[in-house]
């Protein structure tokens, strides 16, 4: 065993009489060691029930014979980090946590992990440690928050909060029923309800084979998440008995397999960003040229919340993710028949699933034809953009508008509430990427307050930045290079004409290539914003969207 170079030999007796201080017992000492890496945190609604699941998870190891050592992360709520300096860290934590998840189980020499993990950045940070690290691993997501309502309106944390402030500002509710609305619609501890980030990783995390059947929509406070947690527990014993690694689960067809299923799903558009760095940090050949390839054969089956009302509860009772993949094995030539941490392949899996084909339509009656997501090039986005083509109103799959400008978030928060946006413009939001922000905050409460005011279908906004799972309407992100590093959205300026081909995966600036390279001899960027501590460091280390915004 690994472990065997922290416990065994007569060199090691201080490590053993360091490890009895623990309380491990002596027959504990002859059991693989297990770390449970726990992101548990009484701040973040996701991960705030998860006490329950670490007893779980250490109940299965002991009971398969290993011995259960718990750790914690970090864990950052990009619902609380939205809309202030707090963003910047959320996806910088992603690569904090791999860190701290790798020094944990190589500092203590780990046999294997229960990587227990639920939102939007903690669960690809896992992943990447995982495969860094490459010892028998195991995910456990804590699972999605039960459904709100508020005088019988089904609700759900956009609806319920984010878009709701949008409707306060235009008239639509009054403050009363928005202060009815936010308190009900985080009914419970989980992720939230809809298919944004965290649900989207979870669903991803299980299609590639890293979790347990139905893991990704149980609910976090079933008893089926706690059965999960258990079986988790007992089944990571037997990966390290038989020294089955992340490696041998996550591989080009696997994260393939998870590129098809994310555009039927139409999943959220940080999973591009996560799926990029969790294929780097494994050395496996993924990039944007799968996502634009399987785009044009992969239609959408399926449409939640945001974009609908179904939630994740619907998906789970409509047959989970293994009703997904039956539905696209027995259909998706692209859909490889992997092997999970289950021990089981896809096809066994789809074997024995059950369907509601109401939820989970079938690929001949599909939602729609387009795929869930999708990436745009042109002179505006020469590396690439993205865009959540499920969150689109399809009478702007094509937009031509103009062009307003802003240097960051906050202006352009301002601007959408002094109703200084109207129908037909493009907003503009540059120096929000992975090195101008820094950190690439996504920009939720812009994207709901269009929407919110009835112009998610006639107002644009594209950026340099991210969009949070949770956002709908024509919006546009990851845009590559973004305008720290020179990118041709730096030199858009108010008034230029901006066209979105979304059929085509076209984005144009409208300016002549003349115009463009005299703008670029004029064109100084903005200083870099002055950081400190662990964001300076991310800024001089972080990479292009376009790879995922992995640090070197």
């Amino acid at each position: 065993m690994r472990s065997d170079n922290v416990k065994k030999g007569i060199h090691k007796a201080a490590h053993r009489s360091l490890l009895y201080a623990t309380g491990v017992t002596k027959e504990g000492m002859k059991r693989p060691f297990i770390g449970i890496a726990s992101s548990f945190s009484d701040l973040v609604p996701g991960h705030a029930g998860m006490r329950d699941l670490e007893r779980q998870i250490e109940k299965g190891i002991h009971s398969g014979g290993g011995q259960a050592f718990i750790f914690g992360t970090p864990a950052v709520c990009d619902g609380i980090a939205m809309g202030h300096c707090g963003m910047k860290y959320s996806l910088p934590s992603r690569d904090l946590i791999a860190d701290c998840v790798e020094t944990v189980a190589e500092a203590h020499q780990l046999d294997g992990l229960v990587l227990l993990t639920n939102c939007d950045k903690i669960t690809p940070g896992m992943l990447i440690a995982a495969l860094r690290i490459n010892i028998p691993c195991i995910v456990v997501t804590a699972g999605p928050m039960l459904d709100g309502c508020s005088k019988n309106e089904v609700l759900t944390m956009i609806r319920g909060s984010f878009e709701a402030v949008g409707k306060l500002s235009a008239g639509k509710i009054t403050k009363e029923r928005l202060c009815e609305m936010e308190e009900e619609c985080c009914p419970s501890a989980g992720s939230c309800q809809g298919l944004y980030t965290a649900n989207t990783m979870a669903c991803l995390t299980e299609v590639m084979g890293m979790s347990l059947p139905f893991c990704a929509t149980a609910s976090a406070v079933s008893s089926k998440k706690k059965q999960i947690a258990f079986e988790s527990g007992l089944k990571i014993v037997e990966l390290v008995e038989k020294n089955i690694k992340p490696s041998d689960i996550i591989n080009r067809d696997s994260m393939r397999n998870a590129i098809v299923t994310d555009l039927a799903l139409g999943g959220s558009t940080n999973s591009i960003l996560h799926l990029l760095a969790i294929a780097n940090s494994g050395n496996i050949d993924i990039s944007l040229k799968d996502f634009d390839e399987l785009s044009y054969k992969i239609p959408q089956i399926i449409k939640l919340d945001p974009s609908a009302l179904p939630t994740m509860t619907d998906l789970h009772y409509a047959g989970g993710i293994p009703g997904v993949l039956k539905t696209l094995y027995k259909n998706t030539p692209e859909l490889k028949d992997t092997k999970g941490v289950s021990g089981l392949k896809i096809s066994q899996i789809a074997d024995s699933a059950w369907v509601d084909n109401s939820i989970i339509h079938t690929l001949d009656n599909p939602i729609t034809s387009n795929p869930g997501l999708g990436i745009l090039k042109g002179n505006l986005a020469k590396d690439g953009a993205v865009i959540k083509i499920s969150g689109v109103d399809p009478s702007a799959l094509t937009f031509e508008g103009t062009a307003k400008v802003f240097n960051s978030e906050e202006e352009t928060m301002e601007a959408i509430d002094k109703d200084h946006i109207k129908e037909g413009d493009v907003v503009v939001i540059c120096y929000e990427g992975p090195k101008g922000g820094p950190g690439m905050r996504e920009m939720l409460a812009p994207t709901s307050m269009i929407v919110g005011k009835g112009l998610g279908a006639k107002v644009a906004l594209i950026t340099d930045g991210r969009f949070s799972g949770g956002t709908r309407g024509l919006c546009i992100g990851h845009i590559c290079p973004e305008a720290a590093m020179g990118g041709i959205i730096g030199l858009i300026k108010n008034g230029d004409k901006i066209k979105i081909d979304i059929p085509a995966r076209k984005l144009e600036l409208l300016v002549s290539d003349e115009e463009l390279e005299q703008r670029r001899k004029e064109f100084k960027p903005l200083p870099p914003k002055e950081v400190k501590g662990f964001l300076a460091k991310y800024a001089k280390t972080v990479q292009s969207a376009s790879v995922g915004a992995v640090t070197l």
